[in-house]
């Protein structure tokens, strides 16, 4: 399906919702009763009350999922953000008055162009597009997201790699005045750290999200830049980005540190490998009644499973 204009502009304002968890001693949404929980309490949350600038010039998705959006309204106030609570219905609230004037971005490691990027340079790498993509959570419930960003090729084309580069590793800012719950060591290994092998981040749905419904990211969902990889379990979409790495050794991922039993590395959606403590075969999307069946790589092996091929996705998960 091709847009002629913006999902942002012809979709009603309340949609979306962000992701990434574990329910810190037990989480409730992996299974058919958790998600139904988790479903009543999006109903139920306020509004954020704030606005968000456009993003100027963006060019319309050329493709998505033929699929509705998911309502919006959630996604501004239930989320997932550790570094600020680990309360989702307090998130936005708590991440009010984070700001990221002078935010920079350094790229470095094995690459022949090291650099540090301040936002309009980063913008200038390439035109803002509209992605819409499948988002699932590992706890089973997804949704259908419009984001706007751009190729991480584009970056990673910015910097040149070194023909040795084989991963590329994510952090998120350390800043415990502004992350409050970086004080607390027990809630995750700080700073959040995630990675990618190099094919992965190079793939074109790989993106640097900037923006959502043709506005700027929220704080409360990563601002000013976030990694999304539609293929994977939203967990691996690190927030508030600063720090970028080109390596030729498998970086540490933060939820694959804390529990690489429940949570791997690669993190692909797949039906067919259950998490320890709930089935993958299906998911509660978000605004929609009652399950569907979750689909391998969340709807994209058409594109990336080219990727894996030779490996085994229950083991190498």
């Amino acid at each position: 399906m091709t847009d002629k204009i913006l999902s942002s502009e012809i979709t009603p304002r309340d949609v979306y919702f962000n992701r990434r968890t574990f329910l810190r001693g037990g989480l409730i949404a992996g299974t058919a009763a958790g998600t139904a929980v988790l479903y009543r309490s999006l109903n139920g949350v306020n509004r954020d009350g704030r606005s968000y600038k456009k993003i100027a010039g963006v060019v319309p998705a050329t493709t998505r999922p033929d699929e509705p959006l998911t309502p919006r309204t959630s996604i501004i106030n239930y989320n997932n953000f550790y570094e600020f609570t680990t309360n989702k219905n307090e998130v936005a609230a708590a991440s009010a008055k984070f700001h990221t004037t002078g935010w920079t971005i350094a790229v470095g490691g094995l690459c022949h162009a090291p650099r540090t990027f301040d936002l309009d340079q980063l913008r200038a790498l390439a035109p803002p597009e509209e992605r819409v993509y499948r988002h699932r959570c590992v706890e089973a419930w997804s949704m259908v997201i419009p984001w706007v960003g751009f190729s991480i090729s584009k970056l990673l084309a910015a910097v040149q790699p070194l023909a040795s580069a084989k991963f590329v590793a994510f952090e998120t800012l350390m800043d415990p005045e502004r992350f409050p719950n970086q004080r607390d060591a027990s809630v995750l290994p700080w700073p959040y750290v995630e990675g990618l092998r190099l094919d992965e981040a190079m793939h074109p749905l790989a993106i640097l999200a900037t923006g959502l419904y043709g506005e700027e990211l929220p704080p409360q969902d990563g601002a000013p830049v976030k990694l999304v990889v539609p293929w994977k379990y939203g967990f691996k979409g690190i927030k508030s980005i600063v720090k970028i790495t080109l390596t030729d050794a498998q970086p540490p991922a933060t939820w694959n540190k804390r529990a690489p039993h429940e949570y791997g590395f690669y993190a692909n959606v797949n039906p067919n490998h259950a998490h320890p403590r709930w089935s993958q075969a299906d998911e509660q999307r978000i605004g929609e009644d009652g399950r569907r069946p979750t689909l391998m790589f969340n709807g994209y092996a058409d594109q990336v499973a080219s990727l894996y091929q030779g490996m085994n996705l229950d083991v190498d998960f």
